[in-house]
């Protein structure tokens, strides 16, 4: 499959520009920047960088290193292959950005370290909403509640997921659906086998 990249060319490669574009790159990060409700100043402070510095990578003129990038995943809380999942070259992939996610190339969402696993769906952030899958593993469970002024939908299409909303714990299964609408919620999967979901939120926070 031509259109896809991997990780292993991420540590194999011997210049960045082979395995990222660098426009998108900017573009994606800025987008990140702005769900995240950073500005350019604290961004650049996090990096230890300059804010003239992360302008150009933002605008695609400069290129970041893979340490540069790890440094971003990290103080973004992404997957540092977030940033790596643009289409290949070529006629095909040139046709599919912007428009196909290929199962291969999704690009990877947070750490993990809570037992969720999330890969985003969309093609890209630079849109009015967001599709993500989760995958929360058996026995895991969030440590703090959440609330975000997002409106959020997520069907359940494997296991049973347990969601804590409106002081109730709510059990979904296979087939079930929910919506939040900036409700703090929290969620549990005691069980034994993994829950998946398939969640759109808008505007997007990834």
């Amino acid at each position: 499959m031509p259109c896809l990249r991997f990780w292993n060319d991420v540590m194999t490669a011997a210049a960045p520009r082979e395995i990222y574009s660098v426009s998108s790159l900017g573009a994606d990060l800025k987008a990140l920047r702005k769900a995240r409700g950073l500005t350019l100043t604290e961004l650049s402070v996090m990096l230890g960088r300059s804010v003239g510095w992360l302008s150009q990578v933002e605008r695609g003129i400069t290129q970041p290193s893979i340490s540069n990038l790890l440094t971003m995943a990290e103080k973004l809380d992404v997957n540092v292959s977030f940033f790596f999942g643009e289409p290949g070259e070529g006629d095909a992939c040139a046709a599919e950005k912007g428009l196909i996610v290929r199962s291969g190339s999704r690009r990877v969402l947070g750490n993990a370290e809570e037992g969720l696993e999330e890969e985003l769906l969309s093609p890209d952030l630079d849109g009015s909403f967001e599709i993500i899958r989760s995958t929360f593993l058996p026995g895991s469970e969030s440590s703090t509640s959440r609330q975000r002024d997002t409106e959020e939908a997520a069907y359940i299409i494997s296991g049973r997921l347990d969601i804590f909303v409106r002081d109730v714990w709510h059990t979904l299964e296979v087939g079930d659906s929910i919506r939040l609408k900036g409700e703090e919620h929290k969620w549990r999967n005691p069980y034994d086998t993994p829950a998946i979901a398939i969640w759109v939120i808008t505007p997007p926070v990834y």
